[in-house]
């Protein structure tokens, strides 16, 4: 009685707690003006940015103005260009004449990516990756737009200038590429291409004997280029107490596939330490890191998918990170990253600074290749060496040469799922086998259960169940230990198989994208269950059934042990449900391992029991029972601790 009231207190309970919720969930008018009020504020926000934008181009208009006036006053006459870099000379001293100029645009392709270089800031403006398509089926844009800040700053003159807002002017190393805005480069040929900040040499004319130069090095077919920075006559321009030029690069990242809730408990700020582990920053909050004193070797945005990371030749130092996940804003912002570290710099023998750049997938044997950790961006379940094992030497390279003979992904799914249950059938037979075992010692527990009813009996019935285990030649833990075998497993599945790239946009039967929800139904209206969802995932709600039916199983198997514990049975009943509401949202692909994983494991006991005689099962224990066994030492402080308290021992 006792069960069936715990059963329904619970499920009153849970439906009180999705009623409650739906109620008090906000109708479809209150998210329309909730959105307003985001969308407004976003707006208000904006409207700031302009405003402070505007302010700077007035007053830089006026110091215009003015100088024209005193031109006008001596009868000279000068270009609106010239008086703008006149007007800047006290803010940026020997880099006046790179405050104005033209925007723009040079691009180098290779066979992996499409890069735009833009002469304000000298930087990378634009990224594409030629292989890869958004959720939406449109050009897969890792990196652009307004939003990007990437550039150094130092001391000239007492001055702070910042490469990201001064214009550049291209350089081609290559006099075969000379004067050309789009570059193509293939295979294992290579290309350079660079753009140079020079200094003034009068009010209208460059130094070209004075210039940092922003060297790029692109291979044919690789996610990896070189960035080199090389300062040519920098002594007077940059101040010889500079320890260090500070390296800026802040992005807004953009969402790229189906789920943004998935997609932004994945992405991150990662980063390497000089000689030493990968850390990151929490993908569920947002939080800033100064690590002062310390040296990193680099650090990467990095996405559910792809990521983009800069990699010191030597180290950077104290760097300052930080991520945010916009409040308010366009629905395709993904996250903010902020990153803010120095390049070590000693004035006349700092000739250049050597790093590289990448942008790609996340794909673990490209990482890998490369020698520098960035393979640990991938959530393999690094801080346990099994799972870690489990997804490196079994899963990954399953995916590999399976998906490299142009299988469909569902099917390598079944196929790993079977070879991981063929591998683990002697763990599960056994498992089966001490159920088996415990089913026919069943009639003898009650028994001992009738026999000592009593608290003060407590410890002489676990003497006794002991004492009878032992004879039988049972173990009860023999079905734990298989278990507990098979858990990295899981926990393995579901860190790895969200963050497959290789699941990426792979369909099979109903589902679109393997990484991503499967969704058979949408509610209408923009209606949405709470902690469910606004879809039904059907490999979610198959895969929920299925482990319902396993937990039955199980519980039949272990019946005589869940009977002691009627509320750890209602909730391992439970247990499943929950699946219901966490995977709805999560990798279809999961969802139908884990649905494979079940159906295979009913599969195993059918033939389980098919070849275990129970009948000669229990035979074989009552022979045991009549064996004189020795006392194992467990069985030994029990019957101390009962000495102990005056109880006697005897049967």
């Amino acid at each position: 009685m006792s069960n069936k009231n715990t059963i329904i207190g619970l499920v009153l309970i849970f439906a009180i707690f999705i009623g409650y919720t739906y109620l008090m969930s906000p109708s479809k008018e209150q998210l329309i003006a909730q959105k307003r009020r985001v969308d407004s504020m976003y707006m208000v926000n904006m409207q700031k940015q302009h405003d402070q934008i505007s302010a700077i181009a007035r007053e830089k208009a006026m110091s215009v103005a003015k100088e024209k006036e005193k031109y006008v006053a001596r009868g000279e006459k000068v270009d609106s260009l010239t008086l703008v870099k006149m007007s800047m000379k006290g803010a940026l001293g020997p880099f006046a004449n790179a405050a104005a100029g033209k925007d723009t645009f040079y691009t180098v392709e290779n066979d992996v990516f499409r890069l735009n270089f833009v002469s304000r800031g000298g930087k990378i403006g634009r990224v594409e990756l030629k292989n890869y398509l958004s959720w939406d089926k449109k050009p897969l844009i890792l990196m652009s737009g307004d939003s990007l800040n990437f550039g150094l700053s130092f001391f000239s003159n007492n001055r702070t200038i910042n490469t990201n807002s001064l214009y550049f002017q291209p350089f081609w190393p290559d006099p075969a590429h000379k004067g050309e805005s789009l570059m193509k480069v293939s295979g294992k040929d290579s290309l350079q291409f660079g753009m140079r900040l020079f200094t003034a040499a009068n009010d209208s004319s460059f130094n070209k004997d004075q210039y940092i130069e922003f060297l790029y090095t692109i291979r044919g077919n690789d996610y990896m280029l070189r960035y080199t920075v090389n300062f040519v006559g920098m002594d007077q321009a940059i101040d010889a107490g500079n320890k260090f030029l500070v390296l800026t690069w802040n992005d807004y990242l953009k969402n790229l596939e189906k789920s943004l809730k998935m997609e932004q408990m994945t992405s991150t700020l990662y980063y390497k330490y000089d000689q030493d582990k990968v850390d990151y920053i929490g993908e569920t909050k947002d939080e800033e890191r100064y690590l002062k004193n310390e040296k990193i070797k680099w650090f990467a945005f990095k996405q559910q998918f792809f990521t983009s990371v800069l990699i010191a030749d030597n180290y950077l130092t104290e760097p300052r990170l930080r991520t945010l996940k916009p409040a308010s804003g366009p629905h395709n912002l993904l996250k903010a990253m902020f990153a803010e570290a120095g390049i070590p710099y000693s004035g006349k023998e700092t000739k250049s600074v050597g790093m590289s750049m990448y942008f790609g997938p996340n794909k673990f044997y490209t990482l890998k290749h490369y020698n520098l950790d960035l393979e640990k961006q991938i959530p393999l379940g690094w801080g346990f060496f099994l799972m870690a094992w489990i997804n490196i030497y079994a899963v990954i390279p399953v995916f590999t040469f399976f998906g490299n003979l142009g299988w469909n992904y569902g099917i390598i799914i079944l196929v790993l799922t079977i070879l991981l249950k063929t591998i683990l059938f002697p763990i599960a037979y056994k498992t089966y086998k001490s159920s088996a075992k415990m089913r026919v010692l069943k009639p003898d527990i009650d028994e001992l259960t009738k026999k000592f009813t009593k608290k003060e009996d407590a410890l002489k019935k676990q003497q006794a169940t002991m004492d009878l285990y032992k004879k039988a030649g049972v173990n009860p833990m023999a079905g734990c230990i298989p278990m507990l075998l098979q858990f990295p497993i899981l926990i393995a599945m579901f860190r790895f198989f969200p963050s497959s790239i290789e699941l990426r946009q792979q369909s099979f039967l109903w589902a679109t994208d393997l990484s991503s929800y499967d969704s058979i139904w949408t509610f209408p209206n923009g209606f949405s269950l709470p902690w469910y969802g606004d879809h039904v995932s059907l490999f979610a709600l198959l895969m929920t059934i299925s482990s319902v039916i396993y937990t039955r199983i199980n519980d039949q198997m272990m019946g005589s042990t869940q009977q002691q514990m009627p509320g750890m049975k209602t909730m391992m009943y439970m247990m499943p449900v929950m699946f219901l509401f966490w995977f709805n949202d999560y990798s279809s692909g999961l969802s139908y391992y884990y649905l494979l994983a079940n159906l295979l494991t009913f599969a195993q006991i059918y033939i389980i029991r098919a070849f275990l005689d129970e009948k000669k099962l229990h035979a074989q224990i009552e022979a045991n029972k009549k064996k004189t066994v020795k006392k194992s030492g467990f069985q030994k402080r029990l019957e101390d601790m009962a000495k102990q308290r005056g109880i006697s021992t005897r049967k």
